[in-house]
């Protein structure tokens, strides 16, 4: 079965991937209407900046961003998942029409919001988080090897996720490609992700445009490869997400991740 394919609605000034061009609520709508007709599955509609470095908005800047453009494209018909650490806003985008709560600190940063998603029927994205991403890099050290370590502590989440009362079925773990790991780390946490998928629940990957692409194809004098230029780099690794079985891929470029997976259905099926 293909991954469900999450379009990423940064509704932010300083994203990595986009740098602002989104925060404007109907561009943002706009935005989550064009991928929707892409082919996205779920819309993950964000107001705070994780990029490495990044400071965080004030709770009331993060709802203005985000509650409009959840609930227009909920409206539309859209599942829409909210990419939120805090309480308050997790429960005001459930409020605006949001099914799922993608939480990048699994419940660290404000374990409020577990008990938000625990008192709703939506699902919970628990993320392999360390630190807030203005110091985050300051945590990549592991004991042994890292997919393991992420899994121990994944476990830890989930045994807080149940304490709070959300069922096993409104779980998904996410090894958190690029937070508090270097590149080395993320290509060896993507070679064995079957030890997070061991844990026993769907496992959502977000390889998007991150950092190490960008190392992966600097140019000679050690330039990182732009942004928008290591599409090619992640269409590979979406190909051996979809033949590992993974339960779905966060991404920008929602069409070129239905292309990828069109390929492999096709393939697949001839096997």
């Amino acid at each position: 079965m293909s991954p469900l394919v999450m379009g990423v609605v940064n509704v932010t000034p300083d994203s990595f991937s986009d740098g602002g061009r989104y925060l404007d609520a109907d561009r943002a709508i706009a935005h989550g209407r064009a991928l929707l007709a892409d082919g996205a599955d779920i819309l993950d509609v964000g107001g705070e900046s994780t990029r490495p470095g990044a400071t965080r908005p004030l709770v009331s800047e993060e709802l203005a961003r985000v509650v409009p453009v959840i609930e227009a494209l909920a409206a539309d018909g859209a599942t829409v998942s909210v990419d939120t650490m805090r309480a308050e806003v997790a429960a005001a985008a459930l409020a605006a029409g949001a099914t799922i709560v993608n939480d990048v600190s699994g419940g660290l940063a404000d374990p409020e919001i577990l008990a938000v998603v625990a008192a709703s029927t939506a699902s919970y994205v628990a993320m392999h988080w360390r630190a807030h991403s203005d110091r985050m890099q300051q945590f990549t050290h592991y004991d042994g090897p890292v997919a393991a370590a992420v899994a121990r502590e994944l476990q830890d989440r989930v045994d807080a996720i149940r304490a709070a009362g959300v069922p096993d079925e409104r779980i998904v773990l996410d090894p958190g490609i690029g937070f508090a790991k270097d590149a080395e780390q993320n290509w060896e946490l993507l070679a064995h992700l079957d030890v997070i998928g061991d844990l026993g629940f769907p496992v959502l990957v977000g390889a998007s445009r991150k950092r190490f692409l960008g190392a992966l194809l600097a140019a000679a004098d050690g330039t990182p490869r732009p942004v928008d230029e290591r599409e090619l780099a992640h269409a590979a690794i979406i190909t051996r997400l979809a033949l590992d079985g993974v339960w779905g891929v966060r991404v920008h470029d929602v069409r070129a991740t239905r292309d990828v997976l069109a390929a492999v259905r096709r393939w697949e099926s001839h096997r």
